[in-house]
C-alpha cells in the first residue's frame, strides 16, 4: 500500500527486454535505503526491487503490468516518481493507493494559472473507472483531489511545491499518464453496476 506523496524522483538509466518482461534500471538518492523484494511505486506502478548495485537498482515490469501502463512510453533519461510502501502507524497524508494502474490517461490541458497549475486528463471512459468532484485520483503515483470531473476526463491543481518535486513539471499536451482511480470508489462502482 502506499499514500500518493512522492519521495524522491529516480532517473531512468537502462531499459533491457528479456521475453515480454522489462527490466528496468534506475537512479535515485534513496536507492541506499532499498533492499531487494521491497516494493516501490514508480509513476504509481507497484515493483519489485530485483537488484542494488551503488545509486543503482532494478525492478521488473511483467507483461500485464506493461500493457496497463505507460512503462511502453519510458526512455532512459526520463524522470520518474518515486514512492516506498507505507509503514503501519505513519500518517496517511495522501489517500489509500495500492499501486495497481487501471488504466492510461493523456494530458489535454497544461497550464500554469498565477503560482499553480491546471492539468486536464483524458482517459477510456469504456474501462467503467469513474471520478468525481473532489474525489481521490492516482497521476503517475501523485495523490491528488479531482477539481472537475466529466465523463471521460477530469482535472487537477497542482501546487509549487508538487510541480517542482514530481514529473508533473514535464507534461505536456499529449503526455501519456498512469491512473489509479480511488479504490473505494471502484467497489461502489462495482456493488451499483451489479444490482
Amino acid at each position: 500500500m502506499f499514500t500518493g506523496i512522492i519521495e524522491s524522483l529516480g532517473t531512468i538509466q537502462e531499459i533491457r527486454k528479456d521475453k515480454d518482461n522489462v527490466h528496468i534500471t534506475i537512479a535515485s538518492t534513496i536507492t541506499n535505503e532499498l533492499k531487494i523484494d521491497q516494493s516501490v511505486a514508480h509513476n504509481g506502478i507497484c515493483l519489485t526491487v530485483v537488484s542494488i548495485s551503488d545509486n543503482l537498482y532494478t525492478v521488473t515490469a511483467i507483461g500485464e503490468t506493461i500493457k496497463k501502463t505507460n512503462i511502453s512510453y519510458w526512455q532512459p533519461g526520463d524522470s520518474i516518481n518515486l514512492e516506498r510502501a507505507m509503514k503501519l502507524g505513519d500518517r496517511l497524508d495522501g489517500h489509500i493507493v495500492q499501486g495497481h494502474v487501471d488504466q492510461i490517461g493523456s494530458c489535454i490541458l497544461a497550464k500554469e494559472t498565477n503560482g499553480s497549475w491546471l492539468y486536464t486528463f483524458e482517459y477510456d471512459s469504456n474501462l467503467e473507472n469513474i471520478t468525481i468532484e473532489k474525489g481521490s485520483i492516482t497521476v503517475n503515483g501523485v495523490s491528488l483531489t479531482v477539481v472537475d470531473s466529466r465523463k471521460k476526463e477530469f482535472s487537477v491543481a497542482i501546487i509549487p511545491y508538487t510541480y517542482e518535486h514530481t514529473n508533473f513539471k514535464n507534461f505536456e499536451i499529449g503526455t501519456k499518464i498512469n491512473l489509479e482511480f480511488d479504490v473505494i470508489g471502484k467497489y461502489v462502482s462495482k456493488l451499483y453496476s451489479n444490482k
